[in-house]
């Protein structure tokens, strides 16, 4: 008996688990040996079955393993692929933002799905000039421009086009592979279609926006042809929804301290959409003082439009004004985070997030007085668009340490 366990076990060792079924045979075929007794023989039987069993679960195990890489390297090219895609949003912002401080959003009065032909001789080029002398802002603000001005304006536009259309190309191509190969799970599927959606609905409300200022609405020469704030707002709004949705983790159950934190991540929103309000209407070319406005607390002109509630969207001080206070109010919450925050023992780079939140907070509202008080220039307006991007990046980093939140003690 002692012989045929030893033989039993250099056969496991030497090969694989599918040749254990043999040997489990030839367990069998011995019991007709009158030297095993039944006892014995129940003894092998037990022990080989239980060799069998223990090889297949370490089988198992390492197929689950190999399984488990190829897993964690699918979701490794997945993340760097949003990470990309956010990379190429934030940009898209910063571009955003220039193209509307330099005046050029209305330069380009056609749209196409895969993008307008570049001209490439002066006749073409005289063409669209031409196209573009038919509407308000050429008509109004521009009557005196030169087809050299009108090429300068044009090219930041068609940047700003063509970067968006890159990154439905980036976005689409990478998702159809993964979704075709089974590299996404079931929620990441879910979020891949709405990102898509999102990025799709973004093109047309880029135009939708663009249309609103080609529109012959403006007929006083005081008249300063621009695009509705409130289709900017949604514009720069859905932006930063894609952008929060490539970076961020949404699944997240919340205790006091993190819906403080995701309370003040809404806010930064919402004062992100404050601040394209203030960029459609020119806001910040009106009381370029601070903290008060033109030596008071709360100016004479805030509520001047009726009916009352449309002065909130429409009439320029009431809308630097809530801008203002919105501002100082999410620096406060992002001052109490990093008070509230000192009594916990937070996990991973958490204590780093929070300084990093700290850091462009008030780096943001140093950018805002600063091109409030020197008259909106485009270094710093484009900055300060920049740096509310930078702020929603840093809260999206911490809410994503704070997942882990509900296993650490004060």
């Amino acid at each position: 008996m002692l012989s045929l366990t030893r033989y039993c076990t250099s056969t496991i060792t030497r090969n694989s688990t599918i040749r254990l079924l043999p040997i489990k045979n030839n367990l069998y075929t011995c019991t007709s040996k009158p030297i095993l007794s039944n006892t014995a023989l129940t003894f092998v039987k037990r022990n080989s079955l239980y060799l069998y069993k223990d090889l297949i679960k370490k089988g198992s195990a390492i197929a689950l393993g190999f399984a488990s890489k190829s897993v964690q390297k699918s979701d490794k090219v997945v993340g760097k692929w949003l990470l990309t895609c956010s990379g190429m949003v934030f940009v898209a912002v910063i571009l955003g933002g220039v193209t509307r401080l330099t005046e050029s959003g209305l330069s380009m009065v056609t749209w196409k799905l895969l993008g307008e032909k570049m001209p490439s001789t002066e006749s073409q080029w005289q063409i669209e000039f031409e196209r573009y002398k038919q509407f308000p802002e050429y008509k109004i603000t521009n009557h005196d421009m030169t087809l050299e001005d009108f090429k300068r304006i044009w090219w930041m536009e068609y940047l700003h086009r063509m970067w968006g259309r890159l990154i439905g190309a980036v976005f689409i191509v990478p998702a159809t592979y993964f979704w075709a190969k089974g590299m996404l799970k079931p929620g990441m599927k879910m979020r891949v279609a709405i990102l898509g959606s999102l990025i799709g609905l973004q093109g047309l409300m880029g135009w939708y926006m663009v249309k609103s200022g080609l529109e012959d609405r403006f007929v006083e020469q005081s008249d300063v042809p621009r695009v509705s704030q409130y289709r900017l707002a949604a514009h720069l709004g859905m932006a930063f929804i894609i952008y929060n949705i490539n970076a961020g983790n949404l699944k997240s159950k919340l205790k006091r301290f993190r819906m403080l934190v995701h309370s003040t991540k809404g806010l930064v929103f919402l004062t992100a959409l404050s601040g394209a309000f203030v960029a459609g209407m020119d806001a910040g070319l009106i009381y370029n003082t601070f903290p008060k406005m033109a030596n008071k607390w709360i100016p004479d002109d805030i509520f001047m439009v009726s009916p009352g509630w449309k002065n909130f969207t429409e009439n320029p001080t009431t809308v630097q004004f809530d801008h203002r206070i919105m501002g100082i109010t999410t620096l406060s919450l992002i001052t109490c985070i990093g008070f509230i925050s000192r009594k916990y023992k937070l996990p991973g780079n958490a204590k780093k997030a929070i300084v990093a939140v700290l850091c462009a907070g008030y780096l943001q509202v140093l950018l805002g007085i600063s091109t409030l008080v020197h008259h909106v220039p485009l270094s710093l307006a484009a900055s300060h668009q920049s740096g509310s991007l930078l702020v929603l990046s840093t809260m999206i980093w911490l809410c994503h340490e704070l997942k882990y939140l509900k296993y650490v003690l004060k």
